[in-house]
């Protein structure tokens, strides 16, 4: 199968408007149009349903939005690995969530990367459902999150603790007055919003509302406002008084995870990484 009839798939998908996605492609409309026909024809059933402007999935291109994810991927990671092969080289294929990235694992890719010289590095921002995903299609050989999966297939390993407090551009606000005014909200999965929930009921609807912890710092540094961020990632700005701990505001660490799958040609490889995750 033509792999470009696939990326044209997913960017209607992504944009709902043949328009936008032919835009996006540096394509004409009528081509993209004749894209998804092809691949309607491959198929043998209907992708979406056109009424007028409003593009919607069928059931069955629900269903394939998965499988052209994960094909797509493995062509990519096949012709990352071909190219690789000609320099004498492996690949290892690393994942998180946004968050992960910022709270920790950002800082230690250059340490993967100069300890382990003889491996090409792929680093992908990626939801935990998509990269279960990945790993499922071996497409991916690691894959760090905060809520693992309870899945026989896959190995989990304690990689490091990230402790989450909450500051905010006012000094000495105290914690009703912080959750109520210019809060803000960082995805930091299921069990931060639990313990969220049942520790701070009365917190008011988020201003902002991010998976990525960095968005929502150059946020809050810009505008102002309140928001649990990483101790590690706000330390020099409490330190120099741009930011402060709100008061009686509790304290919650997450535990991150690595997982991967149970049988993996590069498990030497990722030993080594799990380790120097867990040390770092």
């Amino acid at each position: 199968m033509d792999t470009e009839l696939l990326k044209t798939f997913l960017e209607v998908h992504r944009t709902r408007h043949f328009g936008r996605a032919a835009e996006n492609l540096f394509l004409t409309p009528s081509a993209v149009s004749f894209r998804i026909r092809q691949l309607e024809t491959l198929l043998g059933t209907p992708l979406f349903t056109r009424h007028r402007n409003n593009i919607q999935l069928t059931n069955a291109g629900e269903r394939l939005v998965g499988h052209a994810d994960a094909m797509l991927l493995a062509w990519k990671r096949a012709q990352q690995e071909v190219a690789l092969g000609s320099r004498q080289m492996s690949q290892l294929a690393i994942a998180a969530p946004a968050n992960i990235w910022d709270a920790r694992l950002q800082d230690c890719l250059a340490q993967i990367g100069i300890s382990m010289p003889g491996f090409g590095l792929r680093a992908e921002i990626c939801a935990a459902t998509q990269g279960m995903r990945q790993l499922q299609a071996r497409t991916l050989d690691l894959l760090l999150m905060f809520d693992p999966p309870t899945n026989d297939e896959v190995e989990l390993s304690p990689l490091f603790e990230v402790e989450l407090v909450m500051v905010s551009s006012v000094e000495g606000q105290g914690l009703e007055e912080a959750v109520t005014e210019r809060y803000l909200r960082v995805d930091w999965g299921t069990a931060f919003s639990i313990r969220h929930a049942q520790a701070l009921p009365h917190a008011g609807a988020a201003i902002l509302h991010t998976p990525s912890a960095r968005i929502a710092l150059e946020f809050l540094l810009q505008s102002g406002g309140t928001v649990y961020l990483p101790r590690a990632m706000v330390e020099s700005h409490l330190q120099e008084g741009s930011l402060f701990l709100v008061d009686g505001a509790p304290v919650i660490a997450r535990q991150v995870y690595g997982v991967y799958l149970s049988q993996n040609e590069q498990a030497d490889a990722l030993k080594q990484v799990v380790e120097l995750l867990t040390l770092n």
